[in-house]
């Protein structure tokens, strides 16, 4: 399994992001797939989720309305629209697999993760 992110950066509050996770190494269009963040100095926590056909997702209530999950099975990508970013948003941004039939879960022990996107937002 192999996960890699792409379209962090610095950016300015108000400002938007897309973020993009290439997967390869399993069947993507099987898995339901997860952005997790982890700001400086806190604990990892799960920003969005997307099931395996899009027909359902999850945000955490301080993302809703601004950010949009979404995938491409096509191209087994899975991306994170990030609008009116605000500089709480900072943080590391992974993109994880969870196993197979699993949406999303408090426990991340048995999937698989990317390396990591920064996101700075700051003017």
């Amino acid at each position: 399994v192999q996960l890699v992110e792409s379209g962090g950066g610095l950016v300015q509050p108000g400002g938007s992001l897309r973020l993009s996770c290439a997967a390869s190494g399993f069947t993507f269009s099987s898995y339901a797939m997860n952005w997790y963040r982890q700001p400086p100095g806190k604990e990892r926590e799960l920003v969005a989720a997307i099931t395996s056909t899009s027909s359902n997702t999850h945000y955490t209530d301080s993302v809703k309305g601004r950010f949009t999950i979404s995938r491409d099975n096509a191209k087994n990508t899975v991306y994170l629209q990030m609008n009116s970013l605000k500089p709480e948003d900072t943080a590391v941004y992974y993109c994880y697999a969870p196993p197979l039939s699993v949406y999303y879960s408090a426990s991340t022990d048995f999937g698989s993760w990317g390396q990591g996107t920064q996101v700075t937002v700051s003017s």
